[in-house]
């Protein structure tokens, strides 16, 4: 079936209330455009969890901050459109901001979530994820889906999500999907398209400094000398990193028990902030 556009709420309920008087299972992408593969292993996931796959495309301005790259994110319906649909998506729900905050943002109703939303990105982001929580919220409220799928490269805003979805009882399974790399190693992301080519050569560095700190850590070595190690690496390619952290897998800091963790990292290359994790087992 061709994928079908909504911009407005009204349509969008009559559209879903068709699938649930059908009983059929509701599967929900978040998505603000520009879309890649790693969006597509999200419509491909909903596939497999639900009957229905909705996407959504809207560029928040709710979690973007000042000085960040609002105006200049790519806007591509279009071409979103189309990949969508060779993924086999239902429905694209495309609403304006107007739609979405009708009232302006001046005084509308916010979503925090304190705790794991603070630090890592939430740190050097200040408002991003109470942005990222509100419209989630929203979007849930709206579409009311069964399931709904984020990819594990934004690994702070899965949890986010995940203890929104916990706190507020909403009735929805939370998916994580795995990172999505180019051939060499570079996460997915659409703010790769604004590196040029030297700098795109230089990005695959990030998960290679990863990779190796894993190795390390995963071997014991210490971890602050490690951590050092790993931010001379990526200052001497080329990157202003912004974060480089271990933490346990729940975000929590590491202790002496601490198992399964997570390698955080967020670098700038030249006007461009990446972001990539690694999971990692801590030895005895």
């Amino acid at each position: 079936m061709p994928l079908r556009t909504l911009r407005d709420i009204s349509a969008l309920r009559e559209a879903l209330g068709e699938y649930r008087r059908r009983g059929q299972r509701i599967g929900l992408v978040p998505t603000m455009g520009n879309l890649h593969a790693g969006h597509l292993a999200l419509v491909e996931a909903a596939r497999r969890h639900a009957d229905v796959v909705v996407a959504t495309v809207f560029v928040n301005p709710l979690q973007f901050g000042a000085g960040e790259d609002l105006d200049a994110y790519p806007r591509t319906l279009a071409d979103d459109q189309a990949k969508l649909e060779a993924a086999g998506c239902d429905l694209l729900f495309a609403p304006s901001d107007t739609t979405l905050y009708p009232r302006g943002l001046q005084s509308l109703a916010q979503v925090l979530v304190p705790g794991v939303s603070e630090g890592l990105c939430g740190g050097s982001r200040p408002g991003h994820f109470d942005g990222v929580a509100t419209v989630v919220s929203i979007l849930f409220n709206l579409v009311q889906p069964d399931v709904a799928c984020f990819g594990e490269k934004d690994y702070q805003q899965l949890a986010v999500i995940r203890k929104l979805v916990a706190d507020l009882h909403f009735p929805i399974e939370i998916v994580g999907v795995p990172i999505v790399r180019a051939e060499d190693g570079l996460a997915l992301s659409s703010r790769n398209g604004y590196l040029d080519a030297r700098e795109r050569d230089t990005a695959a560095e990030l998960q290679r400094t990863l990779v190796a700190l894993r190795e390390a850590l995963e071997a014991g070595e210490p971890v602050a000398a490690t951590l050092e190690a790993g931010l001379a690496r990526l200052r001497a390619a080329g990157f202003e990193p912004d974060y480089l952290e271990l933490r346990a897998a729940d975000l929590t800091a590491v202790s002496a028990t601490t198992r399964e963790a997570v390698l955080l990292a967020a670098a700038r290359l030249g006007k461009t902030r990446l972001i990539d994790n690694l999971t990692l087992t801590l030895p005895h």
